[in-house]
């Protein structure tokens, strides 16, 4: 049985939805100011595609206009297109569009060549069934890390999400051991973009992302402790993979209630520490 937490996961895929409609589409219109490289087309069709989440099985031309923030003009031509190509297939009966399977193909590769994936998943499903836990690999999307990777115990409860599930970067521990460990510049980039999604809920935001960060140079993990979802806990440690040099977070985590503190911070944490050396070693 696994624990859902719709609202939270909702919630999460609400605030890259509009996240990309206030500020993704105006970074495109900015680019192409900047840049004369840049494809103001092709950018436009990728947002169409990244509209979709694991939660969205079918969508319509107005769902995706708001999302991208662009007329339905514009994305009736943009799915047309994709259809075309097979990147969307279209549903006659309903008028919307799901992922084609020239998507799954793109997806299926860029997993095929994680390596990392490979090597970690014993690893993190050891620690999944000797914690009783739910243990994952992200990278990051956005103000999102989406999983990679996931390992669950045979727990009566742990909690419901799976291979390209999304979570919030600046508020879960997985984003914030990512936040922790990348450059200087790609962390002000990310924090600026938070602040301007949400300027009431910022300095909350902010500090705990120092906290965090504090966390990350004396304890080794970055932890979320309800922040949040009020009943899940979690640490998290982000390494960079070694052959392809991608940033990446493992997470450790469940349901408060069965997952204390004590125990990730005690018997866990030292675990995923190791782990995270092996992979970037591996």
């Amino acid at each position: 049985m696994t624990a859902q937490a719709p609202e939270s996961i909702a919630l999460a895929e609400a605030l890259d939805d509009e996240t990309e409609s206030s500020s993704g589409h105006s970074d495109s219109a900015s680019n192409t100011k900047e840049d004369r490289h840049f494809v103001t087309a092709l950018a436009r069709g990728l947002e169409v595609l990244s509209c979709f989440r694991s939660r969205d099985k079918l969508l319509g031309n107005q769902e995706l206009a708001r999302r991208c923030g662009l007329p339905k003009s514009t994305i009736s031509r943009l799915t047309y297109t994709l259809t075309k190509l097979g990147y969307l297939e279209h549903d006659p009966e309903l008028g919307r569009y799901r992922l084609g399977s020239a998507t799954l193909s793109l997806g299926s590769v860029m997993l095929s060549r994680m390596d990392v994936r490979q090597i970690a998943r014993p690893l993190m499903q050891q620690l999944a069934d000797s914690s009783q836990t739910m243990v994952s690999l992200g990278s990051r999307d956005r103000l999102s890390m989406i999983y990679v990777e996931n390992c669950r115990s045979d727990a009566a409860l742990t909690l419901s999400l799976d291979v390209g599930s999304r979570i919030p970067l600046a508020t879960t521990a997985m984003g914030r051991a990512y936040l922790a460990r990348c450059g200087e510049a790609e962390r002000h980039e990310i924090m600026e973009r938070a602040r301007e999604y949400d300027e009431y809920a910022w300095p909350n935001v902010r500090r705990g992302i120092d906290r965090a960060m504090e966390e990350h140079r004396t304890l080794g993990v970055c932890c979320s402790f309800g922040d949040w979802q009020p009943d899940v806990n979690a640490i998290a440690v982000a390494f960079y993979a070694r052959e392809s040099r991608m940033l990446m977070s493992l997470n450790c985590g469940g349901p408060a209630f069965i997952v204390s503190k004590e125990h990730l911070m005690d018997h866990v944490r030292p675990q995923m520490i190791r782990i995270a050396e092996r992979l970037s070693a591996a």
